[in-house]
């Protein structure tokens, strides 16, 4: 027979605060405490600036990926938003790096912040600086400059600011934590692979990999002019039987009748080819 436990009352029950709520239960958000979980914190960050470029504010990404196994992102974007925010009482740089669901991403109507995202919605740069080791941000909005530091999902220092005409958007610096999560040593070809798709699938916006070996940094980059015509034209190759044959559509759908209307769009490329064989497809998440 299991032995009973002593007791299990009122008093069983606790809550996780703050970044205990990732740091102790990182795959409730990465679905991973692994190098899964790891390689979804990383994507989370990218994500937010390629959602910048989709508004487009910026045209180029430049992700690092150091010796050290720490990640550094920058995109020439609007800046994330860390001043204070009077309608909430509070800075912004709390709400985005210390608070779960808070963001710009929640409407994606006409005037909204975002019509279309890649990001959790509030999630997953909370998530991502609570799983930190250490995160730096350097933030430029053309009039000014603001830098955070975090230890361990927490903040060291508060906000600093001063003027500066730099152009503006967001680098952020930082490593997963080994107390977060059991192995954190992504490889390179994950990086490849997330690029390249996210280069096919946002024709226009150039991303540069930079990888740390030794006292040097190899450089790759990933730019599809037109998109998922341009990669259809190069699977298919010189050998195939049409010419790549390409369509656009934008919608607006409700999953349900009684549900709201959301905004969708659809781009389509063929070609038929009796050497090569291949059928893929990429949707928001991708």
């Amino acid at each position: 027979m299991p032995k009973k436990e002593q007791k299990y009352n009122n008093e069983s029950i606790s809550m996780l605060k703050g970044a205990d709520r990732v740091r102790l239960r990182p795959a409730v958000i990465f679905g991973s405490d692994g190098i899964e979980g790891c390689e979804h914190s990383i994507f989370e960050i990218i994500s937010n600036s390629i959602d910048e470029a989709r508004e487009g504010y910026g045209k180029e990404i430049v992700i690092t990926r150091y010796g050290d196994f720490s990640v550094e992102v920058e995109d020439h974007g609007r800046g994330c938003p860390v001043d204070y925010n009077p309608k909430e009482k509070r800075y912004n740089w709390e709400l985005v790096f210390c608070e779960m669901y808070a963001g710009g991403k929640y409407n994606n109507d006409e005037g909204g912040s975002y019509e279309y995202s890649l990001g959790l919605n509030g999630l997953g740069l909370c998530a991502t600086q609570y799983a930190s080791e250490y995160m730096d941000v350097e933030i430029h909005t053309g009039e000014t400059k603001y830098t955070l530091h975090f230890e361990h999902g927490k903040n060291v220092g508060g906000l600093h600011k001063e003027p500066s005409t730099a152009k503006s958007g967001t680098k952020i610096r930082w490593k997963p934590d080994l107390q977060v999560f059991t192995d954190i040593h992504v490889p390179v070809e994950y990086y490849m692979d997330i690029l390249r798709r996210q280069a096919i699938v946002n024709d226009g916006l150039k991303f540069v990999f930079r990888n740390q070996n030794g006292n040097r940094f190899d450089t790759q980059e990933f730019l599809y002019a037109h998109g998922i015509e341009d990669y259809m034209k190069e699977a298919a190759g010189e050998d195939a039987l049409t010419s790549v044959q390409f369509w656009q559509a934008e919608r607006k759908v409700r999953d349900r009748v009684d549900k709201p209307e959301y905004k969708v769009k659809m781009n389509i490329a063929l070609a038929f080819s009796n050497k090569k064989h291949m059928t893929e497809y990429y949707h928001n998440s991708s």
